[in-house]
């Protein structure tokens, strides 16, 4: 990966989680509640493009090498992000569960469950190895860069904003931030550092595609916050475009 890359990572986690704390400040001096009509319409859109790029790049890629059981690697992935969540409260996938004056031991569970999804998201894109043959740097490096960016702004102001509404402190959020804005790019590094052997390689792509898979299609049903079957017009106009550019970033 390039500096860049790295640096954009970095950046995306400090521009989301600033933009909350921003609105946090501004709405504890004028007396209301932070107002996030848009980020269930921005969290719909990152999950259908998630949802597009696993399953139209990621997952053809990684199923070319049946020697990795791959399904099963998939299918860990899910399951971990099932265990992850428990830790995390949802962030992930934008949820707040405000716990006023929560104690430390709230927010470093969070940050637990929420830090080590990203420093796993963050280990493929920075592999060098080649998966099935085909370069992993294009698979991972382009169009999944793209994805998780677009996954950790909405993420990044969820976390920002739960912290603020839980009672603590913006320097003690800023720290946060910074720990989580550190842990994908950390990840992809190491994952450049260690290069890693086509085999495992595709398995911890695949564990991560699981992890997507949960994160993407739970943001989809769940974003509006509705209880109902049915989905509104500019929800499901946000999930077409997302898939849209997934499909056309993808081929």
């Amino acid at each position: 990966m390039a500096i860049w890359q790295y640096l954009f990572l970095f950046i995306s986690v400090l521009a989301g989680g600033g933009i909350a704390q921003w609105l946090s400040t501004r709405s504890v001096r004028a007396g209301e509640v932070v107002k996030t009509k848009g980020l269930p319409l921005l969290l719909s859109f990152s999950g259908a493009y998630l949802l597009g790029i696993a399953a139209m790049e990621l997952m053809p890629t990684v199923f070319r090498d049946s020697a990795s059981h791959t399904g099963a690697w998939v299918i860990g992935g899910f399951i971990l992000q099932l265990v992850l969540e428990s830790f995390s409260q949802g962030v992930e996938h934008g949820h707040v569960h405000a716990h006023h004056d929560a104690g430390s031991g709230y927010a470093l569970s969070i940050m637990f469950g929420l830090g080590l999804h990203a420093f796993m998201e963050g280990l493929p894109l920075g592999a060098v190895s080649d998966v099935a043959g085909h370069a992993h740097a294009h698979a991972g490096g382009g169009h999944l860069l793209w994805g998780i960016v677009l996954h950790k702004i909405p993420a990044a102001f969820a976390l920002a904003l739960l912290l603020r509404a839980s009672g603590f402190t913006p320097v003690f959020t800023w720290l946060c931030l910074l720990g989580f804005a550190c842990l994908s790019p950390l990840g992809a590094w190491v994952g450049a550092f260690l290069s890693m052997d086509p085999v495992w390689t595709n398995r911890i792509l695949a564990l991560v595609i699981g992890g997507f898979l949960h994160i993407s299609t739970t943001i989809i049903f769940e974003a509006d916050g509705g209880r109902s079957h049915g989905i509104s017009v500019p929800k499901m106009t946000v999930v077409l475009a997302g898939v849209l550019v997934a499909y056309f970033t993808a081929h």
